[in-house]
């Protein structure tokens, strides 16, 4: 029996997505963890593998690129070779040998030799990205298969099809305001057109409006979609405000020695082409190592009872064009510096690429925001729920500060601790807030443990 394919829930508050692409053919051999489809959710783009292994059978009819479609809606099969999907027709030829395939962008493809074994699932994806015929190709790679570079070697050969590379969202969006996409030049020369290549043709080609001699009050005033994620920040965002009794306490510390570790680990790292932490990496462990001394701190409110995890998961946020991504960093108690950096730096460039995970963005159990980069001192943060607080983290600026009783100059940060008064009164999580102050004057409290 067919084995229908479901459009999956990717995160617990998920109920619909927008679809991207296939990712094979109609007619491919489907094995068991294969890509079959993206679909674009409130927090990044999936690709969504295969439980099931069969011949994928995609529903006529159904959906197109940039349509959003419903968790649980159907989106085709995974049938056994010479099984009809119940959506078929009886077939006049053997449904591992379809007449046409459908491409990723719905242009028509060759049909699959021997049901899609003799090419990787990768080159698969590269011909189609390319526009080449791999159907008469003939492979390098094991046993005779097509590989990647069998594709990109015929491509240098070949004209490519004059289907036009762009994502879903680009060409929801250029169809929206009527811009054709072959207009469209992408901003790095042989990528797909991206959201924001059609929003730079939009204003290319709006001309600036003349002076009207209208009172500026009477004037209308621009406005901005609510995007599905702006509309999930602002949901949670007025929620924690509604529920927490959220209390900010703000101190000052003298960062003169954390600036100097950094510019060590600079100096030490660079030059061997390690990651380099940043600043946000040297206060996920000194976050993580006053937590594990304040665990009240580390908690979470569920209404009947308060959580004190066992686990530092720290989330760090993360400004992407879309909106505020927060992708977490796990057991960051357990890591060393050079550890946490590598996973940072991965996750950060997984949200700004919109690939991050549902996973990558679950299970914090405490958060740190960072403004400094935009020379704002104090500020205060917003709890993310459940979890008890937030660190926000000011900028590293020039003052005089005093040291052994004498005036010197130095480097100072400002730091912002909400936190949740239901869960934890003002004596410990200001001396949480203060254990994080000593451990940035003196760096040696946590790298040495």
């Amino acid at each position: 029996m067919a084995t229908e394919i479901l459009v999956p829930r990717l995160g617990w508050t998920m109920e619909e997505g927008i679809f991207g692409e296939w990712l094979k053919p109609d007619g491919a051999a489907i094995a068991v963890g294969d890509l079959l489809f993206t679909i674009e959710t409130d927090k990044a783009t999936q690709e969504v593998e295969s439980l099931e292994a069969g011949i994928l059978r995609i529903a006529p009819g159904g959906p197109k690129a940039g349509d959003v479609v419903k968790v649980g809606a159907l989106l085709g099969y995974l049938a056994a070779t010479g099984e009809a999907a119940s959506f078929a027709a009886p077939a006049k030829a053997p449904v591992s040998a379809p007449a046409q395939a459908v491409a990723l962008s719905g242009t028509a493809l060759p049909a699959t030799r021997a049901a899609g074994a003799a090419i990787s699932p990768r080159a698969a994806r590269v011909a189609t990205e390319l526009g080449v015929d791999w159907s008469k190709l003939t492979g390098s790679g094991r046993t005779g298969r097509i590989i990647e570079r069998d594709i990109r070697a015929a491509a240098a050969q070949t004209p490519v099809l004059a289907e036009i590379k762009a994502t879903p969202v680009a060409r929801r969006l250029a169809e929206e305001v009527g811009i054709d996409l072959a207009d469209i030049t992408p901003a790095k020369a042989g990528a797909r057109i991206q959201r924001e290549d059609v929003e730079a043709a939009i204003a290319a080609r709006t001309p600036a409006p003349a002076p009207a001699p209208v009172p500026v009050a009477s004037a209308p005033g621009l406005t901005s979609p609510i995007t599905r994620i702006r509309r999930l920040i602002a949901q949670r965002m007025a929620e924690s405000s509604q529920t927490t009794a959220a209390v900010t306490l703000t101190t000052e510390a003298d960062a003169s020695a954390l600036v100097a570790l950094r510019e060590q680990l600079k100096a030490t790292f660079g030059p061997r082409n390690l990651p380099v932490p940043s600043y946000n990496d040297l206060l996920i462990k000194i976050c993580a190592t006053a937590l594990e001394a304040h665990p009240q701190l580390n908690a979470t409110w569920n209404e009947t009872e308060i959580i004190l995890h066992d686990a530092v998961h720290i989330g760090l946020a993360v400004d992407t064009a879309e909106g505020l991504l927060v992708p977490v960093v796990r057991d960051a108690h357990r890591k060393s510096v050079r550890q946490i950096a590598a996973d940072s730096q991965a996750l950060v460039e997984r949200a700004l690429s919109r690939h991050l995970s549902p996973d990558d963005l679950q299970g914090g159990t405490f958060t740190i925001t960072n403004l400094g980069m935009y020379h704002i001192d104090a500020f205060t943060p917003i709890i993310a729920l459940p979890q008890a607080a937030i660190l926000g983290v000011g900028r590293i600026v020039a003052k005089p500060v005093v040291v052994n009783d004498a005036v010197v100059a130095g480097k100072t940060v400002a730091l912002s601790l909400t936190f949740d008064h239901r869960v934890v009164d003002g004596a410990p999580a200001a001396r949480f807030l203060n254990a994080i102050r000593e451990f940035v004057e003196e760096p040696t409290l946590w790298l040495v443990g």
